[in-house]
């Protein structure tokens, strides 16, 4: 089938874009025409209409049709890259957005080839999410060993060998590696590692540089652009010449510092400083800001309570001025004080990584940190080319990644598919749990909506009474005049298992009275969810247990 890729002048609005696609699909029924209003392109896949056709068809609705090309092809009418007639597709990077997007494409009939030029697997399995969840779950576990609400228990003085726990962990990483990712690579034959770092010739070309210095170039029908983020490093004097660590050492670290200063006040600094501060190291946190800062402001004075009674050292709206590195001792200097430290773990968010891409010779739009700029196809400003995951300005979790790059993989096949972010729910693993699903108040009154909300303390929650665990809170925000709930706040020890079905209530548009009326099993956490729902009607406190 013919792929033809047009850039196009004139369009106003979304039912142009319509417009054209009726226009061009009553061409011929074989004709496929994906049009997008926000990069100005179309891309139609048809055999029996010629390009000549298809452009005239566009004009005579009154549009300019800047450039009309298909990919290059040799003499028997194959891409230069092909080496079978199926669709070519090579996807930058190996994380989880880049395989569900090979395995789809695969599905689908495209032949893949991913390009990787470090760990095969990406973030999440390497250094991210499955690493860290090991390490946070063995020191909540150290807490609680330490420290017991029941009576009757005794503590124990925990006793941690950093060098053992980092083993198991590691062996856990590696087995995840060759199971999800090494295994299914080897097991389906569409797709083919290439390991080499990739960057742009021009928009429809990609320079591979190989493990052994050699240069290869592909030319492929489509592109996905999937190359994740590293951590971000803050322009701080001093900082650059000494070893801190980013959450990368830090993970894999054999030794637990006495002395541990971070600096961060979002998800991975909060996580790794407890973590830490729980094993055994004496922990100084140091946010520019509040904690969890673009959040409900509740949740991160909820968690700095928190964190202050397990003995972390919090000081925020504080950034170093500069930073030293004297006789194996770290000196940050804040505020007129100088801070001392064994280790330094620098935790202020991850930056995409694009630079290395040589994007300006492709054409494709970044914002100002370098994220490339997508639509709700995954699309860039160039047709032909798709970005999916942290390389973009998507939210920088694991399901996101995988979520988009599978609909690229739909997309860059034939199909139409978007991604939906407006009910994606976020989980922060401190303990307790940081959770949050659609809009807080203030983000609600930002769009122009009216709303009411409740917050339910833990101590109305039947299962955290039983647990003696009742720091932290349920808080859900509606919408004033439907009742329809918006969203959801909560700091809970299970919040990432309650949000969930928030989740899902706001994308079902339930009201607070539909919520309120399910039935939700008595002692569990998520019940919490169905009593701050009654709280909009009744005083919970004056109801018996499981009223309904």
């Amino acid at each position: 089938m013919g792929h033809y890729d047009f850039s196009i002048e004139g369009m106003t609005c979304g039912d142009c874009a319509s417009e054209i696609k009726t226009s061009l699909e009553s061409l011929d029924d074989d004709v496929r025409a994906d049009i997008s209003f926000s990069t100005r392109s179309a891309h139609v896949d048809t055999d029996n209409v010629t390009k000549d056709q298809l452009q005239d068809a566009i004009e005579a609705k009154g549009f300019q049709v800047n450039d009309a090309r298909l990919p290059a092809k040799d003499t028997d009418g194959r891409s230069e890259s092909d080496d079978s007639d199926g669709l070519q597709i090579v996807i930058v990077g190996s994380g989880s957005g880049a395989f569900a997007a090979a395995i789809r494409a695969a599905d689908e009939g495209a032949t893949v080839t991913l390009v990787e030029s470090g760990t095969l697997g990406g973030t999440c399995v390497n250094v991210g999410c499955v690493p860290s969840k090991i390490m946070i779950r063995a020191a909540q576990l150290v807490q609680h060993q330490q420290s017991s609400p029941f009576a009757g228990i005794q503590p124990l003085q925990a006793i941690v060998s950093r060098a053992e726990m980092v083993n198991q962990q590691q062996s856990l990483v590696e087995a995840l590696r060759a199971a999800k990712y090494q295994n299914v690579l080897e097991s389906n034959a569409a797709v083919t590692l290439l390991r080499g770092r990739a960057h742009f010739v021009d928009a429809n070309s990609l320079s591979v540089i190989d493990e052994t210095g050699n240069e290869i170039i592909l030319r492929p029908d489509r592109i996905l652009l999937a190359t994740g983020a590293s951590p971000s490093i803050p322009a701080i004097n001093g900082l650059e010449v000494t070893p801190y660590w980013t959450s990368t050492e830090a993970l894999v670290a054999e030794e637990l510092p006495e002395r541990l200063v971070v600096i961060g006040g979002s998800v991975v600094a909060l996580e790794l400083a407890q973590a830490f501060q729980r094993l055994g190291s004496q922990v100084t946190l140091l946010a520019r800001s509040t904690l969890l800062s673009k959040e409900d402001p509740e949740l991160g004075k909820g968690l700095l309570d928190i964190l202050v009674s397990e003995g972390m050292e919090v000081r925020q709206h504080t950034l170093p001025d500069s930073v030293d590195y004297l006789n194996n001792e770290f000196v940050i200097n804040a505020d007129g004080d100088k801070i001392y430290a064994d280790k330094l773990l620098v935790a202020t968010g991850r930056s995409p990584n694009t630079p290395d891409l040589n994007l300006e010779a492709s054409g494709v739009i970044t914002d100002d940190r370098g994220a490339i700029i997508i639509n709700n196809r995954m699309q860039t400003n160039q047709p032909h080319i798709y970005a999916a995951g942290d390389c973009t300005a998507q939210p920088q979790y694991v399901y996101v990644a995988a979520a988009a790059g599978t609909r690229a993989a739909v997309n860059m096949t034939g199909g139409d598919a978007t991604l939906n972010l407006g009910t994606m729910p976020a989980v922060v693993f401190t303990d307790p749990q940081v959770a949050t699903v659609g809009l807080s108040e203030a983000q609600a009154e930002a769009q122009g909506i009216d709303t009411e909300s409740r917050v339910l303390g833990l101590d109305n929650v039947p299962r955290a009474l039983v647990n003696f665990e009742t720091r932290g809170f349920i808080k859900l925000v509606i919408e004033r005049q439907t009742s329809r709930l918006l969203g959801a706040q909560i700091l809970a020890g299970e919040a990432g298992e309650i949000i969930q079905t928030a989740a899902l209530a706001i994308h079902n548009r339930m009201d607070i009275d539909d919520l309120a009326n399910q039935l939700f099993p008595y002692l569990t956490m998520v019940e919490g969810l169905k009593l701050c729902a009654q709280t909009f009607r009744k005083d919970v406190s004056q109801l018996s247990c499981c009223a309904g």
